[in-house]
């Protein structure tokens, strides 16, 4: 007798969640309604350097991730740096709205599939390719996710005179199985950049009615014979600072 066998692509219902993220981060009074939200160590020293940090509250995720609260421009914002890969990350932003925030901003580095994207360069992607699980929890079974936050979050760019190309992302769990038939079938659907975030975030801000908004700046390449890491691990802390500055003037524009 055979039985039927459910897989990933089967995994969203909707019917009741067995843990509420309300639960686990009870909301704050004053909470701000945007949240940047980094990867790198280096943004938030930058963020610290630069702003008075106030502590909201601690999420945790094999570490203690601090929220904070500052100042911009007469705005109140938050910033955090997050955990690598799509189901952690998702988690906490599952937190930080249940905490009180209407939108995040995301932004952090990826790779490139096309060598003529400089390293450093900035990228706004329109649409995510669900090569990831936390996404078919949270959303229809489908090849890719649309970003429908994609259009403001560019002309936030064009509004400060940013140079940036948009273009589909590939999002992946196994950063070790990148194979040259995966990125030539990538590469063929339009997508330019490789990273393990963005499907998983944009499911979850279109389930939850959130605003979710992610820019990446170029990194490594996957587009040449051998991989070329490039700048990884490389850039000056003033990269950061300038990483930090355009997070800061987009999200004071943006207003989904």
């Amino acid at each position: 007798e055979k039985r039927g066998h459910m897989s990933i692509t089967d995994a969203f219902n909707t019917s009741e969640q067995i843990i509420d993220p309300a639960a686990v981060a009870r909301p704050i009074d004053g909470f701000p309604d945007t949240v940047l939200v980094t990867f790198s160590q280096k943004v938030l020293a930058a963020a610290a350097k630069r702003f008075k940090l106030t502590l909201l509250k601690e999420m945790h995720c094999c570490y203690t991730v601090p929220v904070y609260a500052f100042e911009y421009k007469g705005r109140k914002l938050g910033i955090y740096m997050t955990c690598l890969g799509g189901s952690a990350a998702a988690g906490l932003l599952e937190e930080i709205f249940a905490a009180g925030a209407k939108r995040a901003l995301f932004f952090g580095s990826c790779g490139v599939l096309d060598r003529s994207i400089s390293a450093g360069h900035f990228i706004v992607p329109t649409a995510a390719y669900r090569d990831e699980g936390t996404s078919y929890h949270y959303a229809p079974a489908s090849d890719y996710i649309d970003i429908p936050t994609a259009a403001e979050l560019s002309a936030a760019f064009d509004a400060i005179s940013m140079p940036h190309v948009q273009g589909k992302t590939w999002t992946t769990d196994a950063i070790y199985r990148e194979t040259r038939d995966g990125l030539a079938k990538r590469r063929a659907e339009g997508c330019i950049t490789v990273e393990m975030e963005c499907a998983s975030l944009m499911a979850v801000g279109q389930f939850r009615k959130k605003a979710v908004y992610q820019f990446l700046y170029a990194e490594d390449c996957l587009d040449s014979v051998e991989w070329d890491p490039r700048i990884m691990g490389k850039q000056p802390a003033t990269a950061y600072e300038g990483y930090l500055d355009v997070a800061l003037e987009c999200a004071i524009r943006v207003k989904g």
